[in-house]
């Protein structure tokens, strides 16, 4: 008897990085005003919803304004190990023991950007590996923002949006993240996974330290998160935007 091959579909979930399929225009559906408004053409730009502080209910509103948006997934978790060790894994498995037995559940944390200027984050947990996935992205999606960049180290001076115009300071729990502007070609210098969120953000080079209870990653992510939040709360006069280069956005 002849056994035939089966074909064996690679699971790109272990993987951690989502591969865009393309965004449907004409399926979707819009259910809020805002979606509605954007699929008519009458919003064209994230800016306006952004600048405006309107709420953003749909992620297809951010796949159709920015178009080469792009999506990873954050190593938060760990794998099982011999005597409590094992490397980096992005699921973070939890059980529950019940009289049924255990119930795992995943948890993922997601970041999207486009490298010009706008990222976000977005926490997902289910029972299984693709939904957690799936809501991650969709919250990442609807939490993103547009932070600011220029050139704010003195070493440099060039005026070139390459860094961040000035230092921050980022909180989440007992976790501290602290960002500062750095010459050009000093590229990333701070932690991993701290480092794919700033990538996705459009920051090339800038120095980063993290204190607290840095054990936890989930709150090291938050805390690098809010410290990039900061970058756009803080008010700067017309003639520090000159000379530090300052764009909030996209840079063309």
């Amino acid at each position: 008897m002849i056994k035939k091959k089966r074909n064996y579909k690679e699971d790109s979930s272990e993987s951690g990085i989502s591969k865009d399929k393309g965004f449907d225009r004409d399926s979707w559906k819009p259910k809020t005003e805002l979606g509605k408004k954007v699929k008519n053409g009458d919003i064209s730009t994230i800016d306006y919803i952004l600048d405006r502080g309107l709420p953003l209910l749909e992620p297809q509103i951010v796949d159709m304004l920015l178009p080469g948006l792009q999506v990873d997934l954050l190593e938060v978790g760990q794998s099982k190990g011999k005597f409590g060790g094992g490397k980096r894994s992005i699921w973070r498995q939890t059980q529950k023991k019940t009289k049924e037995g255990n119930k795992p559940s995943f948890a993922t944390l997601a970041v999207c950007g486009d490298g010009n200027g706008y990222v976000g984050i977005g926490f997902g947990k289910a029972k299984e590996t693709v939904p957690a996935r799936e809501k991650a992205t969709r919250m990442a999606k609807l939490n993103i923002i547009k932070i600011k960049r220029g050139c704010g180290s003195w070493e440099c001076g060039c005026g070139q949006a390459h860094s961040i115009p000035f230092t921050v300071d980022g909180k989440c729990s007992s976790a501290l993240f602290k960002l500062m502007p750095a010459p050009k070609g000093t590229k990333l210098c701070t932690e991993r996974e701290a480092q794919k969120i700033l990538r996705f953000a459009g920051i090339k080079d800038v120095y980063g330290k993290a204190r607290g209870q840095t054990r936890t990653k989930l709150n090291v992510m938050y805390a690098c998160f809010d410290a990039l939040k900061q970058l756009s709360k803080v008010k700067t006069k017309e003639r520090h935007i000159q000379k530090l280069g300052i764009v909030g956005g996209r840079n063309e």
